[in-house]
C-alpha cells in the first residue's frame, strides 16, 4: 500500500521526493508529492521519518506484520514482554 500525504500538512519542501528510494514519489502540479507507482513502495518508512512536517504516514500491509520478529527471538533469547 502506497504512502499517505496529508496535503495539508505538506511543506512542499520535495524531501520525500528526493530520498525515495524506490522512486515513487514525484511532485504533483500543486507541489504536493504524488504517488506514482503504489506497488512499488518497499514500505522502508524513509519518507515518513524524513518529512520535516510529518506530513507522510505508512498503511503496513498485513502480510508484512505478520512476519515482524522481535530482535531478542533472532539471537535465540526469550522475549519477556513485562
Amino acid at each position: 500500500m502506497p504512502p499517505l500525504i496529508d496535503g495539508e500538512k505538506c511543506r512542499h519542501c520535495g524531501t520525500c521526493v528526493e530520498i525515495c528510494n524506490s522512486h515513487i514519489l514525484v511532485v504533483g502540479q500543486d507541489g504536493i508529492p504524488v504517488v506514482r507507482y503504489p506497488d512499488e513502495c518497499w514500505h522502508c518508512d524513509s519518507c515518513v521519518l524524513d518529512c520535516p512536517a510529518g506530513a507522510i504516514r505508512l498503511r503496513i500491509p498485513l502480510p508484512y506484520m505478520l512476519y515482524h520478529v522481535e530482535a531478542p527471538a533472532l539471537k535465540g533469547g526469550r522475549h519477556d514482554p513485562h
